[in-house]
């Protein structure tokens, strides 16, 4: 007998892509935004919500049981807030993602949904859209931020790198900021000197001190190191 030939249609993989769905879970102790999010979500046809929990308490033990992929949940919960289940599942189960579904915008509890390892952070006043297209960036492995959550973000950073910049010429005295300063606009040592009323014996001392405390070599490496690290003449 002649073997049974077999054929693999490349379609089958595609349907069986397109018949899987998303499996969602809703935590959120008021049962009318629960229902609300249920209803949004029904009509998805790659969106399932598989079950819902009040508690952070029941949504880890409901994450034992059931196979999910991404979680919205609430900030604000009774007993153990969402950040902290959001952080315990994110330890036990990395494969399931979280999405953090808030009415408030703060810096802590959006520093502290990344930091517990959510994939989002959305805000319960933004459309369905956005949080239907943070669920799905979630199943992917994505990050997806509400845009003022996102705004928030970037300026946080913005603040942090500025701290970040001006520690770096902490170590300076003020009267060597000022010939820093000097040394930036390009004014040779007597010109320093005349400037801030030293001999540029002195100028050099202190060109030198800023040298040495920066680890730099010459004042065209110390002037690119200043203007590298946006330091702004005073």
């Amino acid at each position: 007998l002649e073997p049974v030939l077999t054929w693999k249609s490349p379609w089958n993989e595609r349907i069986k892509t397109i018949m899987e769905k998303i499996n969602v879970m809703l935590v959120d102790d008021h049962k009318v935004v629960r229902l609300g999010l249920k209803q949004l979500l029904q009509d998805e046809t790659d969106i399932k919500v598989l079950c819902e929990a009040d508690d952070a308490e029941t949504a880890i033990r409901m994450v034992e049981k059931c196979h999910l992929d991404v979680i919205i949940m609430d900030v604000r919960l009774p007993g153990m807030d969402g950040l902290e289940a959001c952080h315990e599942i994110r330890s036990r189960f990395p494969a399931v993602q979280v999405v953090i579904l808030t009415s408030y915008l703060d810096d802590t509890s959006l520093v502290g949904a990344l930091r517990a390892g959510a994939s989002g952070f959305v805000l319960k006043t933004v459309g369905g859209d956005e949080l239907l297209r943070a669920i799905r960036a979630a199943s992917r492995g994505e990050m997806a931020l509400d845009p003022q959550a996102a705004a928030r973000l970037v300026s946080q950073y913005q603040t942090l790198e500025n701290k970040m910049e001006d520690q770096v010429f902490s170590e300076l005295s003020p009267r060597e900021m000022e010939v820093l300063g000097c040394v930036i606009q390009g004014m040779t040592n007597r010109e320093i000197g005349k400037q801030l009323s030293l001999s540029e014996v002195t100028v050099r001392n202190y060109l030198s001190n800023i040298l040495s405390k920066l680890s730099l070599k010459n004042r065209t490496e110390l002037a690119a190191f200043a203007l590298k690290h946006h330091y702004k003449v005073r």
